[in-house]
C-alpha cells in the first residue's frame, strides 16, 4: 500500500511534503499552551525512531566502517537538524505567530548562501549579494512588522521570533555542512543517524523541562500532536521529498518548497484565527524575490 502511494505523481509527492511541513508550524503553534515545546520536539523524533528502526538497522550495518571514521561530523549534523531546529522552531512558537515564523523560515535558502561563503569560501557574485540585501529586507520587514522605527527599539525582538531566527540559522548551518555528509552511508541510513543523534541530545533538556513544571501530558491532544509530526512532517515527508528528488532532479524540487508560505499562512488564517496583513505581503515578496535573483536568476547569469 505505502509503495503504492510512493507510485504517485512526484509533483503531488512535493505538494503533500510542503503541506506536512507548513502543518507542523501551525501545530505547533496551536498546542503551545498544551504540549511542552521540548516534550513535542523529543517525543516527535523518538516515535519516528521507533518507527524506522527495523528498517534502517541494516543500512546502519552496511554503513558502519564510514559511520566509525566520520563520527564527529555526524553529530554535528544531527544536532543543528534533528535537535536544535525543530525545538527552537516549537520554542518560537510559544510566542510568534505562526504566520510570521513561516515567513521567517523561508528565508533560510539566503542564509545558507551567506554561511557557504563563510565556512567554505563559496563564489559570491554581486547579483548573489542584492539577492540577499533584498531577502534580509524582507526578513526585516516581518520582524518588524512592517515599522523601520522598530528598528531603534531595545525590544526589537520577541522571545519567540528570535527562537525562529536561531532555528533558521540552525537549519541553514546544517544544510551548509551537508557536504561534509560521509561517503559511504545511504541517505536512509544517514537520516536514521540524524535522529538518534537529536533524540540523544534532547533527552537531558527533555528532562529538564520535565523537572521544572512542564511535563508532556497524556491526554488526546498530546498523542495525535506526536502522531502528526512525528511521521507526516518526519517520516512521510522525508521519503516523499526524496523521491521527487530522484525523479525530478534537486533543482526543480527545490523551487516548491515556496509553497510552505503559502500553506502555512493559509492554515494559520483558517485554524488559528490569525490575520494576514501587509507586512506579511511585502515581506514574503521580498523574500522571495531576493532568493530568485541569488539562486535561479545568478545560474542563468553564469551560464
Amino acid at each position: 500500500m505505502f509503495q503504492s502511494v510512493l507510485n504517485i505523481s512526484p509533483y503531488w509527492l512535493l505538494v503533500l511534503t510542503t503541506l506536512f511541513w507548513a502543518g507542523n508550524f501551525v501545530l505547533g503553534r496551536a498546542v503551545h499552551l498544551d504540549v511542552p515545546p521540548i516534550g513535542l520536539s523529543f517525543w516527535r523524533w523518538t516515535t519516528a525512531l521507533i518507527l524506522i528502526l527495523p528498517f534502517v538497522i541494516p543500512h546502519w550495518r552496511r554503513g558502519w566502517p564510514a559511520i566509525k571514521q566520520h563520527w564527529f561530523i555526524l553529530i554535528v549534523l544531527g544536532i543543528f537538524s534533528v535537535a536544535c531546529f525543530n525545538t527552537m522552531v516549537y520554542l518560537g512558537l510559544q510566542t510568534a505567530a505562526a504566520s510570521n515564523s513561516i515567513l521567517l523560515q523561508s528565508a533560510c535558502p539566503i542564509f545558507i548562501l551567506m554561511l557557504s561563503w563563510l565556512f567554505f569560501r563559496e563564489k559570491v557574485s554581486g547579483i548573489q549579494v542584492i539577492g540577499m540585501l533584498i531577502s534580509l529586507l524582507g526578513v526585516v520587514t516581518v520582524v518588524t512588522q512592517g515599522n523601520p522605527e522598530t528598528l531603534l527599539s531595545l525590544d526589537l525582538l520577541n522571545v519567540g521570533t528570535a527562537w525562529i531566527l536561531a532555528a533558521v540559522l540552525s537549519w541553514a548551518i546544517y544544510s551548509a555542512l551537508l557536504r561534509l555528509r560521509p561517503e559511504g552511508i545511504s541517505p536512509f541510513g544517514f537520516f536514521g543517524l540524524t535522529v538518534v543523534i537529536g533524540v540523544v541530545a534532547l533527552l537531558p533538556f527533555y528532562l529538564y523541562e520535565t523537572s521544572n513544571g512542564r511535563p508532556m501530558p497524556v491526554t488526546p491532544v498530546s498523542i495525535l500532536s506526536v502522531l502528526y509530526v512525528g511521521i507526516f512532517p518526519s517520516i512521510l515527508s522525508y521519503l516523499f521529498w526524496n523521491k521527487a528528488v530522484a525523479e525530478l532532479g534537486a533543482n526543480k524540487t527545490g523551487q516548491f518548497i515556496h509553497l510552505i508560505p503559502m500553506f502555512g499562512i493559509t492554515l494559520a488564517v483558517i485554524f488559528l484565527d490569525e490575520v494576514l496583513q501587509s507586512f506579511h505581503l511585502i515581506g514574503f515578496v521580498l523574500i522571495l524575490g531576493g532568493i530568485y535573483l541569488a539562486t535561479i536568476l545568478a545560474k542563468r547569469f553564469q551560464s
